[in-house]
């Protein structure tokens, strides 16, 4: 009994030193090593914005592990170049005051001529562009600022401002929603180039220009290596171009030389128009809202205020929910069967019957064309008239005030009925005139662009206010869509 007890013993020995001794080493191949361990890291708002990578590596244990992760972009990548003319500079500088940021933004304002300052203003420092007399201009309808204006990009460039991804241009009556122009330059990798904007709403000027432009007033970006690229040809590339009209085009004209396409993202807004944006702002197309140009031009977007009071109030919403900046939203009231379009910041419209979704999202034609003799076939776009049927003209409520409800995290704005006579209605149905107000409520979703492109879904909420409507807007629910 003891042989064999000794006799185990011994084998279980010898087979034990044998396992031991044909194992392979550790190394990268084994499932149990720190690279197979990122997945189970914690994903909180650093590890995924891409902020701290010392924080990443110590909870990875390792610096080698990842490469650093680059800091997302914001505003202090952002160099803007505002072009000014000082005829116009005491009246334009008030629209820069409303979104310009000083302690956030960096940027200059690039006149034609100097100019008394009144000490800190608010604004951007102003500059004095190069002289261009050396530069041929032979269109007959412009102006030769045009070529000053072009070279506002490569002259901010020589500034030598550090750590700038983007140079953004605009012109004086430019308005920037700066929060939504950071959403969309942080979707596109700033080491490439990109030329991103926007056309003209007048098809007429996109024929008459280009349809690959970014029009100037709208505003445009251009990515740092790509500026770099053209400032060491520009001033060669004007020469080659003394007949063309503009700045805009002119910057086009290089682009096209160094290959580099027009990316467009319609919330660039140059406003070719003439009249009342309301068509335009009440129907916004799914994207953010970063431009309005043209501000001297148009009505202002708020009626019996004036045009930069009007932009005022539009502020405040933009500060509550900039993301959500007159983003529209359809549904419908079953019990009267009224149609509600909601542009929320903006206005609400309360239509008598049912239109579908595809009606209510074209523009309305409150605007003439750019060119005045054009009718609405001269448009980039669709619109749709303005009804001749007295029944359905909409009843328009504009946002008179806003706040940010802390308990429930909603938004709530509040939308008064513009008053002005409407054509008696011999429809046998409920008379949206007796709505006084609109009330809107919306959670504000500051990471509503980083998914597909949605239009929100609103809902009519009972109201025991006589005159009052209550609306709620949000990310549409599972299996839920515009209808009645």
């Amino acid at each position: 009994m003891v042989w064999l007890i000794l006799f185990v013993s011994v084998t279980y020995v010898v087979y034990t030193l044998k396992l031991v001794s044909s194992s392979k080493p550790c190394n990268n191949e084994d499932p149990f090593n720190d690279l197979h361990h990122i997945s189970s890291l914690p994903l909180n708002n650093t590890f995924i914005n891409g902020g701290n990578s010392a924080t990443i590596q110590n909870q990875m244990g390792s610096s080698s592990l990842l490469e650093k992760i680059p800091e997302k972009t914001g505003l202090k990548h952002i160099v803007f170049g505002i072009a000014a003319s000082s005829n116009l500079w005491e009246k334009r500088k008030n629209y820069i005051k409303l979104w310009w940021k000083p302690r956030e933004m960096r940027g200059i304002v690039w006149l034609d001529k100097a100019l008394k300052t009144k000490g800190d203003e608010g604004i951007p420092p102003l500059k004095i562009s190069g002289d261009t007399s050396r530069f041929s201009y032979t269109n007959r309808q412009g102006h030769r600022s045009a070529i000053r204006i072009s070279r506002i990009v490569s002259e901010t460039l020589r500034l030598g401002l550090k750590d700038v991804r983007w140079f953004v241009m605009g012109d004086d009556d430019t308005v920037f929603v700066a929060e939504n122009l950071v959403r969309v330059l942080s979707k596109y990798d700033h080491n490439q180039f990109y030329y991103i904007g926007s056309l003209s709403e007048s098809h007429l000027q996109n024929i008459y220009f280009s349809y690959g432009m970014a029009y100037g007033g709208g505003g445009f970006a251009l990515s740092y290596p790509l500026a770099v690229a053209l400032d060491k040809m520009q001033d060669r590339c004007i020469q080659r171009y003394p007949g063309l009209y503009g700045s805009d085009d002119r910057m086009q004209a290089c682009m096209s030389e160094l290959g580099v396409p027009l990316t467009k993202e319609l919330g660039f807004h140059q406003y070719d128009v003439y009249g009342n944006l309301f068509g335009l702002l009440a129907a916004h197309p799914v994207t953010p809202l970063v431009t309005l140009h043209h501000l001297d031009v148009v009505e202002p977007i708020f009626p019996n205020v004036t045009r930069v009071q009007a932009l005022q109030r539009l502020m405040i919403p933009m500060q509550l929910d900039s993301a959500g900046l007159m983003q529209q939203s359809i549904c419908y009231d079953k019990t009267n069967r009224w149609t509600v379009s909601v542009s929320w910041g903006f206005a609400v419209q309360i239509f008598r019957g049912v239109f579908s979704p595809r009606e209510i999202e074209m523009p309305s034609r409150t605007f003439l064309n750019w060119y005045r003799k054009a009718d609405y076939t001269a448009y980039a776009f669709n619109t749709r008239p303005v009804t001749r049927n007295p029944c359905q003209k909409p009843f328009v409520y504009y946002m008179s005030k806003a706040r940010l409800d802390s308990s429930s995290n909603q938004t709530v704005s509040q939308y008064v009925k513009y008053r002005v006579a409407h054509p008696p209605c011999k429809w046998k149905m409920t008379d949206p005139a007796g709505v006084d107000t609109v009330v809107v409520f919306k959670r504000p979703d500051p990471y509503i662009w980083d998914k597909s492109p949605r239009r929100n879904c609103c809902r009519i909420l009972p109201s025991k206010k006589r005159g009052s409507m209550l609306v709620d807007v949000g990310v549409c629910r599972e299996g839920e869509i515009s209808e009645i």
